[in-house]
């Protein structure tokens, strides 16, 4: 028997709350991490992973079963590059009108991580190209695969891999001159 006009619509809706649902009690906390490495901000982190979320639950009908998380990697990575994108905006906004910036408070995890000696890491991290900074928190902070990566960003295997040489050769070169 086939589901028509609002039984169908209804049954759509029931199957993405489901779907979102399951995905969210396992993906929440690691989309806000991925965010938050590129963002820096604990709100923002939340917001961006949450409109993954929603973007998710909005086109579920499309995402191929399966590929849930992978969309959300996709999600979070493009509003992270979106955020930051108009971060700059707004830093060249306040630089041109000579206005000062709020102050930051530090998060209790880059505090954590000031202690660990991370801080030195991530802002090397921060002087690469942001393709290659991507690929490598990508690679060795949720661990994935060169194919899961390229999906994530859209672009070929062999760029990934690239990405990865040359992000590792400059880390390593400015580690060496410290």
């Amino acid at each position: 028997m086939t589901l028509v006009g609002p039984r169908r619509d209804a049954a759509a809706r029931a199957a993405a709350d489901d779907g979102v649902s399951s995905l969210y009690a396992v993906h929440w906390g690691p989309m806000v991490r991925l965010a938050w490495l590129f963002v820096h901000d604990d709100l923002l982190a939340e917001e961006i992973a949450q409109d993954a979320f929603v973007s998710l639950h909005r086109k579920w009908h499309d995402v191929q079963e399966g590929r849930g998380a992978a969309y959300l990697r996709q999600c979070v990575v493009n509003g992270a590059r979106s955020a930051l994108r108009h971060h700059k905006v707004e830093q060249r906004y306040l630089d041109s009108n000579r206005a000062h910036a709020r102050l930051h408070v530090a998060s209790a995890e880059e505090s954590a991580m000031s202690a660990a000696g991370a801080a030195d890491l991530f802002a090397r991290l921060q002087r690469l190209p942001a393709r290659q900074r991507e690929v490598l928190v990508l690679r060795y902070y949720l661990d994935l695969s060169e194919a899961q990566i390229a999906e994530a960003l859209g672009i070929a295997p062999g760029s990934v891999k690239a990405h990865a040489h040359r992000g590792l050769a400059a880390l390593r070169t400015q580690m060496e001159d410290r």
